[in-house]
């Protein structure tokens, strides 16, 4: 099984959100994701900017 980590792009770094990400459900206004062994994270105002399926990897974003 190929699991996901999650980023958050920011100034130029990424933050490590949670590794081994199983699910992600976009809400109106946050982002939720599961992980394999960390349980569930809720995200507020974070949108995705890109995932990168080759490196494993999703990049989010915060409005400014």
């Amino acid at each position: 099984m190929c699991e996901i980590r999650v980023v958050m792009d920011q100034d130029g770094a990424e933050e490590l959100m949670m590794e081994n990400v199983t699910k992600l459900d976009v809400l109106d206004n946050a982002l939720v994701i599961t992980s394999l062994f960390e349980g569930t994270r809720e995200i507020p105002g974070a949108s995705i900017r890109s995932i990168d399926f080759l490196a494993g990897k999703v990049h989010l974003q915060k409005p400014e």
